[in-house]
């Protein structure tokens, strides 16, 4: 268990994106509280995955991006995978490790702070966080030949062997069954009680609704609304944003979820005045 001092994060005037293709623009976010879940969403294509990328330094970036006292945006990259670990939507192929190899590999990624110790103490690591997981039974099972679902939770495993502070997951849950699903939110719900800063793309969002402590709805690179669920998940925002008309209605459990009656007629107006503003 993590018990490092919880820090926030703030983003100030980020841009980022790839060759000749700019993708977030100016983005000002946070702050965003250690201790929470914070689900992206949005469209595809609106920025989300990038932003991740952005702020583990796996892509170029500008602006100003705080972690407690640090700029991430001006540490090196073994400095920043001390604080930070990003889990991909799938891991590479054509890996020949097993899936214990890929998460102590993935352990001594970041040469700096206390990841430097011995062979053994990052094995015994390593064991545990696929413990945690439920998947221990796989770690000698070789990476290439499990399942899209076990790949995500081994992704999983490789982020959270380092015990980060900051931790990245793009769409953690997309390659699960239901009750994996549900599994790996609540595993991310106790990861940030420890006092990590959690961010989280998810596409679901009955998912994001029923998991997430705050929302940030992203749109064409920019932060378009965020708020609790209730304020950035309107009706009016996901009219705007997916161009679809819904309904958010509470469940007989008193949970707020989202009912589609239909897409709209005409596109959405996703640069219409952003709801909610840029505050945390």
């Amino acid at each position: 268990m993590m018990t490092r001092k919880p820090m926030s994060l703030m983003i100030e005037g980020l841009s980022a994106g790839y060759a000749r293709r700019p993708v977030i623009r100016d983005m000002t976010l946070g702050p965003i509280q250690a201790g929470h879940v914070t689900a992206l969403v949005g469209p595809n294509a609106a920025g989300k995955s990038t932003l991740l990328l952005a702020l583990a330094g796996l892509i170029g970036a500008t602006g100003t991006v705080r972690l407690g006292e640090r700029d991430l945006l001006r540490l090196s990259i073994g400095e920043r995978a001390t604080l930070a670990a990003f889990m991909p939507q799938a891991l590479p192929q054509g890996v020949a490790l097993t899936v214990l190899e890929s998460v102590i590999a993935a352990g001594r990624a970041s040469p700096l702070g206390d990841l430097a110790i011995d062979g053994e103490a990052l094995r015994r690591r390593a064991v545990a966080t696929l413990d945690r997981l439920g998947v221990a039974a796989l770690a000698l099972e070789f990476r290439d030949r499990l399942s899209g679902g076990q790949r995500q939770l081994v992704g999983l495993a490789q982020a959270l062997v380092r015990e980060p502070q900051l931790l990245l997951l793009d769409e953690p849950t997309s390659a699960l069954d239901l009750r994996h699903q549900v599994g790996v939110m609540t595993l991310v719900r106790a990861l940030a009680s420890e006092g990590r800063t959690v961010m989280v793309v998810l596409h679901d969002l009955n998912l994001a609704m029923r998991c997430a402590d705050r929302i940030v709805v992203i749109e064409q690179g920019t932060v378009y609304a965020v708020g609790t669920v209730a304020e950035a998940l309107t009706p009016e925002v996901i009219a705007a944003v997916y161009g679809v008309d819904a309904r958010v209605e509470r469940c007989s459990h008193d949970r707020l979820h989202i009912i589609v009656d239909g897409a709209r007629t005409h596109e959405p107006n996703a640069r219409a005045k952003a709801i909610g503003g840029h505050g945390g």
